[in-house]
């Protein structure tokens, strides 16, 4: 039978499909109910100074009635107090020790705010950071998310200045909305990055109120622009994780994320230079026990291709 265990910059855990950071990883609860049902790891939902979240805040693009083939949201990062999410991290490492537990962080770009809050996190006893530098809306317009991992001189800066304090492996997770991904790639990598995850949101207006003429979402009769996720991105992500995967100058592990559903999702992510899986819409649409589905899936198509570990 396939060995589904994976050693990802440093961060072992059970198999590769990983939660990403969003609303199904806000909470002690959701979490230990997701590694309960099978998932090898999870990077908690974006730490950082508290903001408003509005409602209602998520749109869709539908094949037909019945299928959903593209998400939207206009969600911020988590509007829980940084402090409660810490003890619950904590918590959830102490109790589930064999699984990873990543940071997701978004910090205004200042040097002492990083140390500040990576120094905090370290803390928790998490196995590894993630650094926000994707989110197309919302934060960018405060100098935060995409802002910074659209332009590559930023992203090398902030990643030094994490890596002045911090002693765990630090993830960065790039933004699609660039016109060459690899440059944003190779500078968290001269940065000092352990791992790179990618792809973020991509940005979007999936539609138009044309009574209020306001982009869907929209909360009041105003909205904005979003980050579009879902299964209409995989075959964007599927290059851009090529893309930076097979760059000989980046030589740290990547992590892919968008739109994968399936176990053969997985497998395609995997042969593109995969070596971990993170999963969010899916989720959203068809609960935490679909990871039965992916690993077993996946261990089977293993099994009768001859292949005994994912690094096969």
């Amino acid at each position: 039978m396939a060995d589904l265990s994976v050693d990802f910059a440093g961060i072992s855990c059970p198999n590769p499909f990983w939660l990403a950071s969003g609303p199904p990883t806000n909470t002690y609860g959701q979490v230990a109910r997701a590694f309960d049902a099978g998932w090898g790891g999870a990077v908690w939902k974006t730490v950082g100074e508290p903001i408003i979240n509005v409602f209602s805040r998520y749109g869709s693009i539908d094949l037909g009635i019945n299928r959903m083939i593209g998400f939207n949201n206009i969600e911020l990062i988590s509007d829980r107090p940084i402090a409660d999410n810490f003890a619950e991290i904590a918590e959830v490492k102490r109790n589930y020790p064999r699984h990873a537990v990543v940071v997701s962080l978004m910090v205004e770009s200042k040097r002492e705010s990083w140390h500040e809050m990576v120094k905090r996190a370290q803390d928790t006893g998490a196995d590894g950071l993630e650094l926000n530098f994707g989110c197309p809306h919302g934060m960018s317009e405060r100098g935060m998310g995409s802002a910074v991992g659209q332009v590559p001189d930023y992203t090398c800066q902030i990643v030094e200045w994490v890596k002045e304090v911090a002693h765990i492996p630090v993830i960065v997770k790039l933004t699609p909305n660039v016109t060459d991904i690899a440059y944003i790639a190779r500078a968290a990598v001269n940065g000092g990055a352990d791992a790179l995850s990618l792809i973020n949101t991509i940005n979007s207006i999936v539609g138009v109120d044309l009574d209020t003429f306001s982009p869907q979402p929209s909360v009041a009769g105003k909205s904005s622009h979003g980050g579009y996720c879902g299964p209409a991105v995989k075959p964007i992500a599927l290059h851009l994780v090529s893309a930076v995967a097979g760059d000989p100058l980046v030589t740290v592990p990547v992590s892919g994320i968008g739109g994968i559903s399936t176990w053969r999702d997985a497998a395609e992510f995997i042969a593109m230079g995969s070596a971990s899986l993170q999963v969010c819409t899916a989720v959203m649409h068809h609960g935490f026990r679909i990871v039965e589905d992916l690993a077993d899936g996946l261990s089977n198509w293993m099994d009768d291709n001859g292949y005994r570990s994912i690094t096969d």
